[in-house]
C-alpha cells in the first residue's frame, strides 16, 4: 500500500483505501499520536469538546471516532452524556470498544457505519464532533450535510483537524515536521510509513481553514466559524444545526 495511487480513485476505491490504510495502524495508532504531537492532541480535543458546550444528558455523536479518543473525552468531560462512536473501519472500532470494557463506563455505544450515509434518523444528535477526519472522508459536502441531518434543531457541529497555517515561515516549519518527520516517526512508531505518508498529503487538496468555514455554510451551518490553534496549523471549526 502506498500514498500516492489514493489520488485518482474513484469514490469508493478511495474508500476501501482509507479504510485499509487505518486498519493497518489500529494496533498502534493511539501511541503514534501521543508521540507525534508530544501529547498536544488531548489538549486540542478538550478545546473541541469545550467548543460543542453539549447540553447536559445530551445524546452525543462522535464521527469517524477510530479507536474512541473523543469519545472517552466528552464523557470525562461530563458523564451525564450518552455518546455514539461511528467508524466504518472495523479493527480502529474494536480498539474502541477494547477500551471501553476497560473503562466500564456508561452511555458510550460504538458501531460500524459509513459518515456520508448514516443509519441514524434525522434530528437525533444534541451535538456532533469529528477528530482529525474531515479531509479523510471521500466528500466533504456530503459528510458535512449528513451531519446535519442528523443533529437537532439548536445543535453543534464541531471538527478538529490539522490545516493549512496563514503564515508562510510558521507554515514552512510546520511542513517539515508534517510533511518530513511525520512520515518517519509514524513509520517507526505506528508501524506503518505508507499510512503515516498518506496522512500528511491528505491535507494538500483540504481546503484551508476560511475555505472550510464557507463549506460549513454551504452545507447549512449558522454561524459557522473556527478557532486557530499552533499558528493556525490545528483549526477547530464548527457551526450549529437551525
Amino acid at each position: 500500500m502506498t500514498s500516492a495511487p489514493a489520488r485518482g480513485r474513484t469514490d469508493e476505491s478511495k474508500g476501501a483505501f482509507v479504510r485499509e490504510m487505518f486498519a493497518s495502524i489500529a494496533p498502534r495508532y493511539d501511541l503514534a499520536n501521543r508521540v507525534l504531537t508530544g501529547g498536544l492532541d488531548e489538549r486540542w480535543r478538550r478545546r473541541a469538546i469545550r467548543l460543542l458546550a453539549a447540553p447536559h444528558g445530551g445524546r452525543i455523536l462522535d464521527c469517524c471516532c477510530g479507536t474512541g479518543d473523543l469519545v472517552f473525552g466528552l464523557t470525562r468531560s461530563d458523564p451525564t452524556l450518552d455518546v455514539t462512536g461511528v467508524d466504518f473501519c472495523r479493527p480502529m472500532l474494536d480498539r474502541a470498544q477494547s477500551r471501553a470494557a476497560r473503562a466500564r463506563r456508561d452511555g458510550i455505544h460504538f458501531t460500524e457505519g459509513d459518515v456520508m450515509a448514516m443509519s441514524f434518523a434525522s434530528d437525533t444528535f444534541d451535538g456532533a464532533t469529528m477528530g482529525f477526519s474531515l479531509r479523510n472522508v471521500v466528500d466533504l459536502d456530503a459528510a458535512l450535510r449528513e451531519i446535519r441531518r442528523v443533529l437537532r434543531p439548536g445543535a453543534r457541529f464541531v471538527s478538529l483537524d490539522v490545516s493549512k497555517a496563514p503564515n508562510r515561515l510558521y507554515k514552512r516549519c510546520f511542513d517539515l515536521y508534517f510533511y518530513g518527520l511525520v512520515p518517519l516517526v509514524g513509520g517507526i512508531v505506528g508501524g506503518s510509513r505508507a499510512a503515516y505518508s498518506y496522512l500528511p498529503n491528505s491535507l494538500t487538496h483540504h481546503p484551508n481553514a476560511p475555505e472550510l468555514r464557507e463549506r460549513f455554510t454551504r452545507a447549512g451551518f449558522a454561524r459557522a466559524d473556527y478557532l486557530a490553534l499552533m499558528g493556525g496549523a490545528i483549526a477547530i471549526h464548527y457551526g450549529t444545526k437551525e
